[in-house]
């Protein structure tokens, strides 16, 4: 069986970007995707837009011309497919990396890589590198809650329309959050935002602050702060008071402290973040921080197994808060330099 010089996993900004560093470096290079391209931006509302602007969003040189300050979902979408096309990147689609292992193949250490494709089918490929830039928007946060696993609980948001005259509970308190409350409340939504903090996140965008903050400050969208869910039942959702609190670990986590309430709920969306898929890392021999990131040099992006390197929101852990596009998209290009250099 060949042996490639390295293998991506993932389909995003920093896998394509270290794909086009490997063609131009002349590497036998494959890349994985177990969904679509540029998957975690397809997933995204259709309406979303982006939080920086055009230039910063650039792989490989090629210019991402909008007549906007701020791009949408559909100019990013467009502007990867172009990224692929000029460049004529090798990539296979619906096809999910179930496990990364070290072995021998004819006297030297390589990497199998077993992959399943969406119609079922298994294979094994083989490669002396491998490049895990899987992101963390396909493995969201789970709160473990009775409920979770109900048809009308979703932990992505895509449209309002389907919830004209719903009653709809949004769990979150960052841009995600926000964000839906406001497009669905506009939709004809009452809208009940939940967050077990006091107030919204920092991190909310600086235009969509003052909107929900006044929205909140009317009554048009209901709020519970300082409070966090304990059941969801098939039409309604109850939730507790609560306080912070400190974890054995030292992490931040909250208790129940209070009365609990029942919110009918037509539509209960979960938008609690999101982590990348640290179980395949761990499989694969990576250890993990305390912050749950893969160890790594911050320099090569090597982790502690040799010649398995992570990229982009791979490396976050919990704080995904660190990784965007905007300073993910180098990694990959200076892994490669390093692969390269290897020989």
């Amino acid at each position: 069986m060949s042996v490639r010089d390295v293998l991506v996993i993932g389909a995003g900004p920093s896998g394509l970007s270290a794909a086009i560093a490997a063609k131009q470096r002349g590497l036998d290079y494959q890349v994985l995707e177990q969904g679509v391209l540029v998957n975690s931006i397809f997933r995204f509302p259709p309406q979303m837009v982006f939080f920086t602007t055009p230039e910063l969003l650039e792989i490989g040189g090629l210019p991402f011309v909008s007549p906007y300050d701020k791009p949408t979902r559909a100019e990013a979408l467009k502007y990867y497919r172009k990224v692929v096309d000029t460049y004529d990147l090798q990539i296979t689609f619906d096809e999910t990396v179930l496990s990364v292992e070290r072995e021998d193949e004819g006297g030297e250490r390589v990497f199998a890589i077993e992959t399943r494709s969406g119609r079922g089918v298994r294979r094994v490929r083989l490669a002396h590198s491998v490049i895990m830039a899987i992101g963390y928007y396909d493995h969201p946060v789970m709160i473990d809650v009775p409920g979770e696993d109900l048809p009308h609980v979703r932990h992505y948001y895509s449209e309002p329309h389907p919830h004209y005259r719903q009653r709809v509970v949004i769990v979150g308190g960052g841009n995600s959050a926000a964000e839906s409350a406001l497009e669905m409340f506009r939709a004809g939504a009452h809208v009940t935002l939940v967050h077990r903090a006091p107030t919204l996140m920092s991190t909310i965008k600086y235009w969509v602050r003052p909107d929900i903050e006044n929205r909140i400050k009317a009554g048009s969208i209901a709020a519970r702060f300082g409070h966090i869910v304990k059941e969801i039942r098939p039409t309604s959702i109850v939730l507790a008071r609560c306080d912070e609190a400190r974890g054995a670990d030292g992490a931040r986590a909250f208790q129940a402290s209070g009365p609990e309430e029942e919110l009918p709920a037509d539509a209960v969306y979960l938008l609690t973040g999101y982590r990348a898929d640290t179980d395949l890392m761990v499989r694969a021999g990576v250890q993990l921080t305390d912050r749950q990131g893969p160890v790594h040099d911050p320099v090569t992006f090597e982790t502690n197994v040799p010649g398995l390197f992570v990229a982009g929101g791979a490396i976050a852990g919990i704080d995904t808060g660190t990784i965007f596009i905007e300073n993910g998209r180098f990694h990959g290009e200076k892994i490669v330099e390093i692969i390269a250099r290897r020989g």
